[in-house]
Parts: structure tokens; sequence; C-alpha cells
């Protein structure tokens, strides 16, 4: 069957974790409470920025994408996820699991860019300092945005083009809960070569470029702090990079090793690639706020403050004041 002629007919069958299809609405609980917290956690941090004035900073703007982020790529595997642990409900059209790869996907390119962002933005602050709200101005921060949108969205159609021309006659089952690329071509019985060629070049350009110039840029502010003289302000300057760091390894350590199971871990137990791929779209998006929360002392005393005025006046429709 050829999803070029038949798209709309052309189903696919998802799944939940192997082996555990009795226990499937039980293990939804955790998802439920990661879903809650990510969303929770993220909305959190995008309102905390909006309401102050004080954090109307690109440090703290490029924060802001990261949640915006986060937040999308959390909600791209929320039509199904449910629908396959609580309601048992398997099937997805060929046109929905396109439309879900493809946000999946985005949004995932979108969180390695605005962590290279981040990454340019801890350069500045610490490398620049006397010149970085002239370097980093909100004009700029929106071009940036911008790009990373375009940059993501733009280089993922030829993907979507790639895959409608492929016919699948093999099995129609696929190994995750939600739509990815791989298991996706894994199961086309006509050529992928182009498919696969054109995904390793994305790989090149987002997953492997991105963490290389985020290294150089780390390079780059050790150097710097080195040459600090003063022991506390060294720390005082890599302290502001923690929370950035962290997010990193969050961010690509699944990544990759997601990408090395799927290519090379063919023999691997099903439920490795599984728990894999829901350790890479789920955890950074629950982390991310609660790091930052933790470890960025002005977002913990917007929280903080936001909570207390929301207390203070409950039902009075009273806005939190705005520094």
């Amino acid at each position: 069957m050829s999803p070029g002629n038949s798209s709309d007919a052309l189903a696919f069958l998802l799944v939940g974790i192997p082996g555990l299809a009795d226990l499937h609405r039980w293990v939804f609980i955790p998802f439920c409470l990661m879903y809650l917290i990510a969303v929770l956690g993220n909305c959190t941090i995008l309102l905390v920025v909006r309401t102050y004035q004080r954090l109307h900073e690109p440090m703290y703007y490029f924060l802001s994408m990261l949640a915006t982020t986060d937040l999308g790529l959390t909600l791209s595997t929320l039509p199904t996820v449910p629908h396959v642990f609580w309601f048992n409900t398997m099937e997805i059209s060929f046109p929905v699991c396109l439309t879900q790869m493809f946000c999946i996907h985005a949004f995932s390119f979108m969180e390695s860019s605005v962590l290279l962002a981040m990454a340019f933005d801890r350069y500045v602050a610490i490398c620049y300092p006397l010149r970085y709200s002239s370097i980093l101005t909100p004009t700029r921060i929106a071009k940036v945005g911008l790009g990373i949108i375009c940059r993501c969205t733009l280089t993922l159609f030829p993907l979507i083009c790639l895959l409608t021309r492929l016919s699948f006659c093999r099995s129609h089952v696929l190994t995750h809960s939600y739509c990815l690329h791989q298991d996706m071509i894994r199961l086309a019985c006509t050529d992928t070569t182009l498919n696969s060629l054109y995904g390793l070049t994305l790989v090149l350009l987002i997953v492997i470029l991105d963490p290389v110039l985020i290294t150089v840029s780390y390079i780059m502010i050790i150097k710097t702090v080195l040459g600090i003289a003063s022991r506390e302000e060294q720390a005082k300057a890599l302290n502001t990079c923690i929370s950035h760091f962290s997010a990193v390894l969050i961010f690509y350590v699944p990544m990759v090793g997601l990408s090395i199971i799927h290519r090379y871990g063919k023999n691997a137990a099903p439920i490795s690639h599984v728990l894999m791929a829901n350790i890479y779209l789920f955890i950074p998006p629950v982390l991310n706020p609660i790091i930052y929360s933790m470890q960025t002392k002005h977002i913990r005393k917007g929280i903080v403050e936001l909570l207390c005025q929301r207390l203070a006046w409950p039902g009075q429709g009273q806005q939190p004041q705005r520094h």
C-alpha cells in the first residue's frame, strides 16, 4: 500500500511498552505526572518572566524560548500517549502520524538550537560583559528566535516529502506510543537510502553541530574565567552556567543514546528503544524548569513572590506588582 496513492487509508499501530500491555493503565500514571509537571513548570517559568520587569533580559528571554520548546515537545506526544496507555486506542492514520513526527522532531531541533543560543548568551555575558546589552538587544534576540524557527521547520519539510513517496507493505506496527522518523522508515518496503542520507544530514547539521559549538563556547568561557584573579569571581561566573550546562546534558545524552540504539542496536531488547525514546522526550521538559527554578535566584525569587501575592489576595483579581 502506498501512502502516495492512498495516504488516507494507510494507518499505523502504536505500541506502548513491550511486554507490559496489561499494565498500561498503571504505567500511564507516571506519564501523567510528567505531563503535569512539564506543563505546570514551563508555564510557570513563562509567567514569571512575563510578569516581572527585572527579568526582561536576554538570559531570561532565551529561558522563555527553552520553556516554550519544552511545552511544544510535551504537547506533541499528548495526542497519542494517553490513547495508547489509557484507552488502548493504537491506530493512527498516516497524515496524523506525519504531523506528530514533524512536531516532535521540529521542537526537538528547536530545543537544540535554543540551547546553542543560550550558550552564546553565556559566552557574551562572561567574555564581553561590558558589551552584553549592546550585543544581545531585544531585536537581535527576536531575530535569533525567528531564525531558530525557520531553521528547524524548513529543514524538516523535505523529510516529510521523502516519507510520502515510500510504500509501507510490511508490518505497520510502530515501536513507540508516538511517531518517530527512524521508526517509520524501518517499515518501508521501498528504497530508503535517500531518507536515511537526508536524516543523517540533519543529524550532522543539528544534533552534532550544535553540541560542538556549545563545547567551543564553554572552552572560551573557561579560558576567560581562568584569567580572572579572584576565586570568588571565578565561582560566581561559572555558577551562572550551571543551569544551562545541566540542561545541555539532560537533552543531548538521551538524544545521542537514542540515535545509537536506532542505528546500531538492532539486537537490543525492544524495551531499551522505548525506554531511551521516553527519556529523550519526557525528561528534559520535566527537569529543565525544576533546575532553573532551583539554580537561578531571580527565577526562584519571582516564583515565591508570585505565589505569595496570589495567596495574599485570593479571588480579588489583583495583579502582582511588576518590578
